[in-house]
């Protein structure tokens, strides 16, 4: 059991002093992989953040998230840990994968996640929700917009009804660009990821070295024929193979273990 006394003490500076993120393959950084094959993402940079307020050695973090993972996985697997590490911040972004799903409800999404946050909110002092991506320019996840953005609604709703803070992502413009997203097209890039990390600092009230709504540098313009190659190979090397886990039952998380279990020094 975690060491509350520890865990809820903000320090001399009234900083975060331990954060727990919960999530699927968008928490757990997947599109933005490090020098040892693991991957870094958005909730590992924000951890650098929080822990930049502190004293060296005096921030602790803990990352549950495992891709692939649908809400109900998430609410069985990691919140009960988020619940027992008793951090002071736990991020919550979850649902995505359902909504993905052919003929899946977005209300019945959100009734479940409502009482996922509830139950957080029993044991967390801050619980920070994240809505859904405007999808309108992203090839495949564009004819979903209306279910990403129905879903987005009920987020916001509950982030009212339990005071939680948002990481607004439909209206992080600059995700909106391809750079930000990996060749998967699925998943955030480096890029893509560090942009989500400093809009949350800024919702967390940090100060962040760089504007994540920052304009792209200029870039040349494709011709239609690369264009065309581009979505070729997208298409063969990672449309069909999801496509193909859909229909298998398979998920990319399967036999994977969260990367960051326990609540450790930064």
């Amino acid at each position: 059991m975690a060491d509350d006394s520890k865990n809820n003490s903000n320090g001399a500076s009234g900083a975060i002093g331990s954060y727990a993120a919960v999530g699927d393959s968008f928490t757990e950084g997947v599109g933005d992989p490090g020098r040892d094959g693991a991957y870094i993402g958005w909730a590992d940079r924000l951890a650098v953040l929080l822990s930049d307020q502190r004293d060296e050695g005096d921030f602790r973090y803990a990352n549950l998230a495992v891709r692939g993972r649908l809400l109900d996985q998430i609410i069985e697997e990691q919140v009960p840990r988020a619940k027992e590490l008793a951090p002071e911040l736990v991020t919550f972004c979850a649902g995505g994968n359902d909504i993905l799903r052919p003929g899946s409800d977005p209300d019945a999404v959100a009734e479940r996640y409502d009482a996922a946050v509830a139950d957080l909110r029993e044991s967390v002092g801050t619980v920070l929700l994240c809505t859904g991506f405007d999808t309108r320019d992203i090839p495949v996840l564009k004819h979903l917009r209306g279910k990403i953005a129905t879903y987005t609604a009920h987020v916001r709703a509950i982030a009212d009804r339990h005071d939680c803070p948002v990481l607004d992502l439909w209206s992080l413009k600059s995700v909106q660009d391809r750079r930000a997203w990996s060749d998967d097209r699925l998943h955030l890039s480096a890029d893509g990821h560090t942009r989500v990390a400093l809009r949350a600092g800024q919702v967390l009230g940090l100060p962040v070295p760089a504007d994540p709504d920052q304009p792209w540098p200029p870039e040349a313009e494709r011709s239609a024929a690369e264009a065309r190659r581009d979505n070729i190979h997208w298409a063969r090397e990672h449309l069909v193979p999801w496509i193909g886990r859909r229909l298998r039952g398979e998920s990319s998380g399967d036999h994977v273990e969260p990367k960051r279990p326990d609540l450790l020094p930064l």
